[in-house]
């Protein structure tokens, strides 16, 4: 009996460059659902790949892990004004360097 291989439900690097790379459908070999994952180009093993029967080949790795480090200084907002479906005037102050918005009234 033949065995199903399951599809990935998540992309990740791999260390593999003898063997194609395991990805999610729809993504890429270079795609990573990890937001710290990096990737970066290898010399991949074709010889090894095309012996194991493999019509393509992993040519990307992952980079370490950077470093945590605390960000330094104040964080850069912006603020302007907005006007809501009904036509009255909100502040608007989104933090630039989180995303994090809030809103005032009038």
């Amino acid at each position: 009996m033949a065995t199903r291989k399951s599809t990935p439900e998540e992309t990740r690097l791999d260390e593999d460059v003898d063997k194609p790379s395991t990805t999610a459908p729809g993504d890429g070999p270079a795609d990573t659902t990890d937001v710290e994952e990096r990737a970066t180009s290898a010399t991949p093993d074709k010889a090894a790949a095309a012996k194991a029967g493999h019509g393509t080949v992993n040519a990307v790795v992952p980079l370490p892990k950077r470093a945590a480090t605390k960000r330094q200084g104040k964080d850069r907002t912006e603020t302007y004004t907005a006007v809501r479906p009904d036509g009255s005037e909100v502040t608007v102050e989104r933090n630039i360097e989180t995303g994090e918005s809030s809103v005032k009234e009038g």
